[in-house]
């Protein structure tokens, strides 16, 4: 069998949250005195963990913080987040994605969270919309310090499902990434992953030339087809 295990980016990939974090970060820059802008976040943040965004962000504007201001300036972001989230009463997830989760079942593959977001926030979503238990492994921005395009998170999560189950001797070959930003298909790409890229976030043909398929929605991703690419020893990850 080619493909063994599916990896999801969680922001932009199963729940449609972006402006809520572009709202958030801009509260942060306001509370530091900074005006926001929607062009820096569009260009600095997306894919990115908080820590490597407020990083970013305030490097930008001169200012070098250290890691534990940025640990305050996150919980009070993941706090804020966890208030507006708890508010809504339907979470906007994706078209068809928990369909798409529960479509996996049938094939027995594993499936891992990988995300910039914190552990609380993400396992609250994927609670309150009924497939955390199909997630053998979640990593989050808590277990890594560098953010994407560093594949450190997908390699982390790679160790820990084959720690899970070390017979299944799982390699990157066997994994299937799902990214929506650029950052995030690179970070795949460098794990040495396959990487769909589904366009919530950006355009079909902008992350059609830097991943290795492309769909509008999880749906059409024909994984008979990709489990067959897969099995080829010639696959090249460009």
């Amino acid at each position: 069998m080619g493909l063994k295990a599916v990896l999801f980016d969680f922001n932009g990939v199963i729940i449609n949250d972006e402006t809520i974090h572009q709202k958030l970060i801009d509260d942060l820059l306001l509370r530091e005195n900074l005006r926001p802008s929607g062009l820096e976040y569009q260009q600095i943040c997306l894919g990115k963990n908080d820590r490597g965004c407020l990083r970013d962000i305030l490097a930008k504007r001169g200012r070098i913080v250290s890691d534990e201001y940025l640990d305050k300036l996150i919980q009070i972001k993941a706090q804020a987040y966890y208030e507006i989230i708890n508010k809504i009463p339907e979470l906007p997830i994706f078209d068809k994605v928990i369909e798409f989760i529960l479509h996996l079942q049938t094939r027995h593959l594993s499936l891992a969270i990988i995300t910039g977001a914190l552990y609380k926030e993400t396992e609250y979503i994927l609670e309150k919309i009924n497939v955390r238990q199909y997630f053998n492994v979640i990593v989050t921005g808590e277990d890594i310090n560098m953010s994407k395009p560093s594949p450190d998170a997908y390699l982390l999560a790679l160790r820990k499902l084959n720690h899970l189950n070390p017979d299944s001797q799982l390699q990157p070959s066997q994994c299937l990434v799902i990214e929506d930003t650029p950052v995030g298909i690179e970070a795949g790409k460098n794990a040495r992953m396959s990487v769909v890229g589904v366009a919530n976030t950006y355009p079909f043909h902008l992350l059609q030339r830097q991943a290795n398929w492309c769909v509008d929605h999880l749906m059409e991703l024909d994984l008979d087809w990709i489990d067959r690419t897969l099995e080829k020893p010639s696959i090249m990850l460009e």
